[in-house]
């Protein structure tokens, strides 16, 4: 029977070991202790000054890339309506983007809607003419050309010609830098000398200018300061409640009057024009004539019955 040897603990705490009795002839073998796996041991934060930094995530590349590569390569080999149509919706957001930026120079009347179909036809034009193979940026190809669509489609709407246009703006220039220099409203003789014309020819650019700007009846108008309230402008407008045929009427009644009393004689003619439209009385035109109050009055009875006669006889 092995015999177990009994070692007192030491110092360092260390247990019992069993031992077997030695057979004759052999050596005692003491079983070799086992090793314990390392353990491991817990992450020391360093110590930073101020707050601790935040820990980056960083994301796994998409393939967005390498799909768009494809969709380029199947357009451009064999013209796939499909792989068009995604292109077009992928660079769409490009096209709001150039028509916002023309939009700001252009009257608050222009539809940014309008601006963007006008844009699309520029997007399409550079899908079909633009060269991945050379190693370009699209956006940077295309951004011009959307822009020159969009430009070219509000000039093809424009009445008014470029020439004029042009004369507009030097002569708002002009006024603009008068204004800085002289620190008050330019008069025609500076603006015309400014532009190196005569005033007659800075008269006819004026008035060839004057159809340039052109507003809509129901466009907002802000008023009352602070309040934000909004009308048109139409509701500015002055509505007289009268028949546009009633201009031409009077006008033309106005020409048979003038036209009957130069057919009355000079004493008539002289009467009828100091009462009505001079505002004297009877008695001071008698005085400049040198007549009675009385006689004046069967002057002006004898006018107004001879007109009266012209204008029926006119009817």
């Amino acid at each position: 029977m092995p015999e177990t040897i009994k070692t007192p603990r030491d110092s360092k705490g260390l247990k019992p070991v069993k031992a077997t009795k030695a057979v004759k002839g052999t050596k005692a073998r003491l079983p070799a202790p086992k090793a314990s796996p390392p353990e491991a041991s817990p992450p020391v934060a360093k110590r930073t000054s101020g707050r601790p930094k935040a820990v980056s995530v960083v994301e796994a590349p998409t393939d967005a890339g390498a799909e768009l590569l494809v969709l380029w390569k199947e357009f451009k080999r064999s013209g796939s309506r499909q792989a068009r149509e995604r292109l077009i919706l992928h660079f769409a957001p490009l096209v709001k983007y150039v028509a916002s930026r023309v939009a700001t120079g252009l009257p608050a009347s222009v539809d940014q809607s309008d601006l963007v179909s006008y844009g699309m036809f520029g997007l399409i034009d550079a899908l079909e003419k633009f060269e991945p193979a050379r190693g370009n940026k699209f956006e940077t190809y295309a951004i011009p050309r959307i822009k020159g669509a969009i430009i070219d489609e509000l000039r093809a709407m424009d009445w008014v010609p470029r020439s004029v246009r042009f004369k507009a703006r030097e002569i708002e220039k002009a006024n603009t830098d008068l204004e800085s220099t002289l620190k008050r409203a330019p008069t025609e003789r500076e603006v015309a000398d400014r532009l190196g014309v005569s005033i007659p020819e800075l008269h006819d650019v004026v008035n060839q200018i004057s159809f340039v700007s052109v507003l809509a009846l129901d466009e907002l108008l802000s008023v009352g300061g602070d309040r934000g309230e909004q009308v048109s402008l139409l509701d500015t407008l002055a509505d007289r409640g009268t028949d546009p045929t009633t201009g031409l009427e009077g006008q033309e009644t106005r020409g048979l009057l003038a036209a009957a009393i130069n057919s009355l004689s000079e004493r008539e003619k002289i009467v009828v024009t100091l009462y009505y439209f001079e505002g004297l009385t009877l008695a001071e035109i008698g005085d400049i004539l040198g007549v009675t109050e009385s006689r004046v009055c069967q002057i002006h009875t004898k006018a107004v019955n001879q007109l009266r006669l012209q204008f029926v006889e006119s009817e």
